[in-house]
């Protein structure tokens, strides 16, 4: 008989953005003969609340989650650091995965309980500082979302090994993310007219993010093609800074009277992949994306993708072949791509077809659980 080892997943972040929804997705896929996943996570919440729908234990705390600038053997005292070895005692814990902003304290506890650790990098400002770069070295098994997350940790020259870092790209599901011909029912659902064409956005409320570029995309597309119709989703702010960026966006879309009756932001969405089964064309305008999870979500779903062409979507996207690439900010440019998609079915339908191909090929949440499950079995024997 199989022995069920528990893991726990450490996370800053109560609210499901792209990296809480991937460690969602990565723990489904699990085997449950083998793991049993927990979650640490830093007050109740949307992440809570769906971790616990799938019958997982989960554990609530509150701690001030790491700077970039954290100086280990300071952090490594913080009373969070004791609780969280006390609940590896308690639970019994194999091995620990944690996010950046819990990763001084779940290390600390980790050697002080002598079990694993995994970290995963999903930024590529997370670029330790001198006094860190030993901290690093020491972490059993690092990962990162992508070439340009990898790159832009290890800086130049690299300050460790970089076989050290193994890319893991997050992987979507998908058996939730596909071309499901629902697209009249979502349509319905989300009260956009049937025979509008339909540009779709998903991002919480960041500067980086880029919603005032999609507002200026959008004006541009319903200049030439008014009858389309825009919706924004995910729009959730996190910090005073992301608050006011959004007062600003929400302000500049009230007061624009070519947008105002044509693009709608939504709150927050659960089934986003509703919004995807609804879209013609999904739009990524960020000034940087460390990944890019949306257009893997959109392609999955056989929906073609205009997106930045800065960081992890030069790796995911193939331009002209499942969507299209742009500088960020190049607003002429993104239009241009988004009416040749609106105005021409058979090139969306194409274009979705080998998407969604891309996906399954390269991009699945099953491999990413098998890249995962290796790296940890090599850490547990």
């Amino acid at each position: 008989m199989t022995h069920v080892q528990n893991i726990l997943f450490c996370s800053s972040y109560s609210t499901l953005g792209g990296g809480e929804t991937w460690l969602l997705t990565l723990a489904e896929q699990l085997d449950p003969r083998r793991y049993q996943p927990h979650l640490l996570v830093n007050g109740e919440g949307a992440l809570a609340q769906r971790w616990r729908a799938r019958g997982w234990p989960v554990h609530l705390d509150h701690w001030r989650g790491a700077s970039t600038y954290f100086v280990p053997a300071i952090y490594a005292r913080f009373p969070i650091r004791q609780r969280i070895a006390r609940l590896i005692d308690e639970q019994a814990i194999a091995a620990i995965h944690s996010d950046y902003h819990t990763l001084p304290f779940a290390a600390a506890a980790a050697a002080q309980r002598h079990i694993p650790l995994l970290w995963t990098c999903m930024g590529w400002w997370f670029r330790p500082k001198w006094w860190q770069r030993g901290f690093f070295r020491q972490i059993g098994h690092i990962f990162a979302h992508s070439q340009a997350i990898k790159k832009g940790f290890l800086g130049e020259p690299p300050f460790m090994p970089p076989e050290r870092v193994e890319v893991l790209y997050p992987g979507v599901d998908t058996a939730r993310f596909r071309p499901d011909g629902g697209k009249v029912r979502a349509r319905f659902q989300l009260n956009v007219p049937q025979d509008a064409p339909l540009v779709v956005m998903v991002a919480r409320f960041q500067d980086v993010k880029g919603h005032d570029t999609f507002q200026a995309i959008a004006r541009q597309v319903a200049l030439q093609m008014p009858e389309t119709r825009f919706l924004v989703a995910g729009g959730y702010a996190q910090t005073e800074a992301d608050r006011r960026y959004q007062q600003a966006i929400l302000r500049a879309h009230q007061q624009d009277p070519l947008l105002k009756d044509r693009l709608r932001y939504l709150d927050e969405v659960e089934a986003v992949e509703r919004l995807y089964a609804a879209a013609d064309v999904v739009v990524v305008p960020s000034r940087f994306e460390s990944y890019g999870v949306v257009n893997i979500e959109a392609m999955a779903s056989g929906v073609p993708v205009v997106s930045t062409n800065r960081g992890g979507p030069t790796e995911t996207v193939i331009h002209g072949e499942t969507g299209y690439l742009c500088a960020p900010e190049d607003t002429a440019q993104f239009a241009a791509y988004v009416i040749q998609l609106l105005r021409d079915e058979a090139l969306r339908q194409g274009m979705g077809q080998a998407a969604r191909q891309h996906v399954e090929a390269h991009f699945s949440a099953q491999g990413n659980a098998r890249q995962f499950t290796n790296a940890l079995e090599r850490l547990l024997s």
